[in-house]
């Protein structure tokens, strides 16, 4: 998603919207990518040159998923419900290149994750980070620092598979002081748990000693929260 609306990409092309929804299963060994993106109309002529543009995006996604991935065998398809001969009425054609010329405003909710994913099979807060106040909701500060802490322990301790992070708040304490603060790893193989505990503590502390800088980046706009 963060591809097809980088720079580089809507600047090759230009007819690619930025309402992006990809949904991904592995079966077995094969990867399924099953992608929605709005087309702009403007900078459509006809229906076979949507489905020329539509090709061309095709095979550059193809390229990046072999390229930055170690999947070897995927399948890959692209705005499915469109259907040749139907005009307009086939195909995913838009103004603004978002489904809000369609009337569906995407409230704010399970499609805004801080990290881009709605994950099934994983954990997951139920608080969403967009819309709300940087400073003082924190269910809006947590959601994203639990990420931000997973992610530096990940990459700061070696060892590491997987990491979770879970912090709880108390009415009337202050936010880098959470009731509960909680770490769950998977190791690999010899990696003891004991090894790595005091320095998982340590990133986390630091994190919450710095939480007063992360809700100002937050309320300056530094850190995207979806």
């Amino acid at each position: 998603e963060r591809y097809l609306n980088s720079k580089e990409f809507k600047k090759e092309f230009p007819e690619s919207g930025e309402d992006v929804k990809v949904m991904g299963f592995r079966k077995n060994d094969e990867l399924y990518l099953t992608l929605g993106m709005a087309f702009v109309d403007r900078f459509v002529e006809s229906e076979d040159d949507y489905f020329r543009k539509k090709g061309e995006i095709l095979e550059r996604l193809r390229t990046f998923v072999e390229e930055n991935s170690d999947v070897k065998k995927f399948t890959l398809d692209l705005n499915t419900l469109d259907v040749r001969g139907r005009g307009v009425g086939g195909v995913y054609l838009t103004v603004l290149g978002t489904s809000a010329d369609g009337a569906d405003s995407g409230q704010v909710g399970r499609g805004n994750r801080p990290n881009g994913v709605i994950p099934l099979n994983r954990h997951v807060g139920s608080e969403a980070a967009a819309g709300k106040n940087p400073v003082s909701h924190v269910g809006k500060i947590y959601n994203l620092l639990t990420h931000r802490i997973a992610n530096k322990i990940y990459s700061q301790v070696s060892g590491l598979n997987e990491v979770y992070v879970w912090l709880v708040s108390q009415i009337g304490k202050p936010i880098d002081d959470p009731a509960i603060a909680v770490a769950r790893v998977i190791t690999k193989p010899g990696t003891t748990i004991e090894s790595v505990r005091g320095k998982i503590a340590e990133v986390v502390d630091v994190e919450l000693e710095h939480i007063d800088k992360f809700c100002m980046d937050l309320a300056e706009g530094k850190i995207p929260v979806c």
